[in-house]
């Protein structure tokens, strides 16, 4: 069951309960630690030949290694990997696991080595421990570049076994319940921030969604704080009202069924406050809008139940066109399997129902671990009855993928969230093979799906039998057939075609190995120029030195670094020649995206040297958006997003793809137009451009544009990185009560 559920059994007067959202198991009170024997007991609930002998003595040995060690709450530290071991108890897994986490800090933090745990608790305890403890190691540095490399080395050591990143959650969950007690503000954020972007996406992609919900929740509270309160203070309100409907619903779905002889269980779901955000960011709704606050559920014995269940559902109340999915006879790749649909029930209003079997429901929650277990004295998937035929941890595999395909740790961390963060859509070869993809995925992703050289190779496609561009953007269904050819040189703009860190990461690696030559001969000049202007030669350059000062493995890839900007001319100076270099400082700014350096932020085929480049203010470019040119006699090239009206006007084979630059991505700012509807009231104002500021935007124009008694519409421009940074920003405001509406401003009349 997920959290802030509470069963209502089917033909049974049982009233709902809506508690507030917590875990599963409550975690013993402040100054209570989990006892040896109720830890054992745990265990034996599901795994009755525990070695109760081997669980003390591990509990034991945390708590004299970690001794008088003390937490930032003051409690003592071995309480911490006792919760966490209680935490890996709910997933109910092994022996080996359970020990694992009262163990994984014990190496880190206190005189324990590997050798002492394998000595006592056997190689499988140990390779497990040593495992956590290098990945703990690696995240005591807060360095971009640091998280990225942690983040490589967790790929590959959960490719491995996947108790390591279970235990490894485990823990970030229990660390997340007592991040409050961290002084620092910045250490607090910079750990939710790393939650969410890390380790929640990684518990969802492996199905664990029970623990993804908190560790987002507990994050978001730190990121967000006075959204996540507004979202709460609006639950609490709307949960003191629903409550009787909530209740009446789910005793008419259970007595429909019982008439019909279907045995289920019935219970209403809350959504949680991060969900609901993200629901808020990602359709552009006030939370009066939202109309799945409260769905229910309906488990029931067996796959064929399910069915049944529906046919009496549908039935009895009419469904709502488009709202249907089948997750059953079509899993998520985590293995999540449930049929989802909507029904005009009850007083007619809209009812949300997800109807499962008991095993598709600990699958839902627990993921990989609901499947992972020993046989034949190997752990490892052991599907059981009808379950999902696919190892859910496969889902995981296109972050090996990307991380074989090269490119340094930040490259890694960008295509692997871009990889995690994604909703999916399923489409079909020609053969009738299933290929899962993110939403909003084109053509060329397929492609790299099926496999690495079809994408390499790729051409065109068509899309339900009919020829289509590569930008094409895929939906549930489709069947889609790739054209291919001999050649492996994709134009560099392709990048900006694809969605996927899989696709994205495969097109830099063949451009890099396509232009190796050309950036290294490019590299070679400039590094000449720079020692010519210091008053050197190139031939003096001792390159084995330089080189290996600098960390390249030949001369090829240190003169390549320099001719694609990663190294300029003279840090090569400077390395070869120590001191010639007056060394200076320089803090991180951006740059503002303007036509003025419209040719550092813009790339694309088509765009002939020297013309100029305008950014409209219709629609508002932003990095993260889809963009084309279109060629203007006597004017240039106009930028504009892929949706702007304006494109209608002009003949479409005067347009030109374009793609943002990575200088665009990493260092430039450009304006956003937002419209508002807000309360009018005083001091809204003030707590607007609060709300903005929290979120790092700068506001630089701001026009009142309606007045009325109870409302203001605004018109405002706002400096933001990219689309993410705008939609962040936006879905703060809706979750504001004093806000009704945000919109991104698409025609003219925004601010100009």
């Amino acid at each position: 069951m997920d959290d802030g559920e509470t069963a209502i059994v089917a033909n049974e007067a049982v009233t709902a309960q809506l508690p507030l959202p917590e875990p599963r198991q409550k975690a013993p009170a402040r100054g209570r630690v989990l006892r040896q024997y109720e830890l054992v007991e745990r265990i034996r609930a599901y795994d009755k030949d525990v070695d109760e002998d081997a669980i003390n003595r591990a509990y034991v040995f945390a708590m004299v290694k970690h001794g008088a060690q003390l937490r930032l709450s003051g409690d003592p530290y071995f309480a911490h990997p006792i919760e966490v071991a209680g935490i890996l108890t709910e997933m109910r897994l092994d022996q080996a696991s359970i020990i694992t986490g009262l163990l994984h800090d014990t190496v880190e933090d206190t005189t324990a080595t590997i050798d002492e745990v394998q000595d006592l608790f056997g190689e499988e305890v140990a390779g497990l421990t040593d495992g956590v403890t290098k990945l703990s190691r690696l995240e005591l540095s807060s360095e971009r570049t640091k998280q990225a490399e942690n983040l490589q080395k967790f790929v590959l050591a959960l490719s491995k076994d996947v108790r390591v990143l279970l235990v490894k959650l485990a823990d970030r969950l229990h660390n997340m319940r007592t991040l409050r007690f961290i002084p620092k503000v910045e250490k607090r954020r910079r750990i939710a921030r790393e939650t969410l972007d890390i380790y929640a996406p990684l518990a969802r992609r492996i199905g664990a969604q029970r623990i993804c919900s908190e560790l987002e929740d507990l994050a978001f509270q730190h990121l967000n704080p006075e959204a996540c309160a507004a979202i709460r203070v609006r639950l609490e309100a709307l949960r003191s009202d629903k409550l009787e409907a909530v209740s009446a619903v789910s005793e008419a779905i259970g007595n429909a069924l019982a008439r019909a002889g279907v045995e289920a269980t019935v219970f209403g779901r809350e959504k949680r406050a991060y969900s609901i955000w993200k629901k808020l960011e990602r359709k552009s709704l006030s939370f009066a809008d939202l109309s799945d606050v409260y769905a229910f559920r309906v488990v029931v014995a067996n796959e064929a139940d399910c069915y049944r269940a529906l046919g009496i559902i549908h039935g009895t109340w009419r469904c709502v066109p488009g709202r249907f999915k089948d997750f059953i006879s079509t899993p998520k790749p985590n293995g999540y399997q449930s049929i989802h649909t909507a029904v005009v029930g009850p007083k007619r209003a809209r009812v949300e129902v997800q109807i499962r079997t008991d095993e598709m429901e600990r699958v839902a929650e627990d993921g990989v671990a609901a499947h992972w277990r020993y046989k034949d004295t190997s752990y490892g998937y052991h599907p059981e009855g009808k379950g999902p035929t696919a190892d859910p941890l496969a889902s995981l595999r296109s972050l090996i993928e990307i991380l074989e395909h090269g490119g340094d740790p930040d490259e890694f961390l960008e295509h692997a969230k871009l990889e995690m963060f994604q909703d999916q859509v399923f489409c079909f070869t020609p053969k009738g093979d299933l290929i899962a993809l993110p939403f909003g995925a084109t053509s060329l992703d397929f492609a790299y799906a099926v496999h690495t050289d079809v994408g390499d190779t790729t051409i065109g496609t068509r899309v339900n039998g009919e020829d289509r561009p590569l930008r094409t953007v895929l939906r549930n269904g489709d069947v889609v057939e790739i054209i291919r050819s001999n050649l492996r040189q994709p134009p560099a703009d392709w990048e900006s075609i694809a969605v996927t860190g899989r696709a994205r990461s495969a097109i830099r690696r063949l451009v890099r190995e396509s232009e190796r030559d050309e950036f290294a001969k490019l590299g070679r000049d400039l590094a000449a120029h720079a020692l010519r202007r210091l008053g050197h030669d190139i031939d003096d350059v001792k390159l084995d030195d330089t080189r290996a000062r600098l960390g390249f493995g030949s001369e090829d890839e240190l003169f390549a670094a320099v001719g694609r900007g990663r190294l300029t001319g003279t840090q090569l100076a400077e390395a070869a020649f120590p001191g010639v270099v007056h060394k200076r400082v320089h803090g991180e700014a951006r740059q503002t995206i303007d036509d003025a350096h419209a040719k550092e932020f813009v790339v694309g085929r088509g765009l002939t040297h020297g013309v100029a480049i305008h950014f409209m203010s219709c629609c508002s470019p932003l990095p993260g958006d889809r963009i084309v040119g279109v060629q203007i006699k006597d004017r240039g090239v106009e930028v504009h997003t892929i949706d702007c009206e304006r494109l209608e006007e002009a003949q479409e084979d005067s347009w030109i793809d374009l793609g943002w630059t990575d200088e665009a991505k990493k260092s430039g700012l450009a304006t956003a137009k937002i419209t508002m509807t807000v309360d009018n009231s005083p001091g809204v104002l003030a707590r607007l451009c609060a709300i903005v500021a929290d979120s790092d935007g700068n506001i630089t124009n701001l026009r009142l544009t309606k007045r009325s008694e109870d409302f203001c519409e605004l018109a405002l421009d706002i400096e933001v990185v990219d689309t993410r940074h705008l939609t962040e920003i936006g879905a703060s405001l809706r979750a504001s009560p004093f806000v009704v509406s945000v919109e991104r401003s698409r025609g003219l009349g925004g601010v100009n």
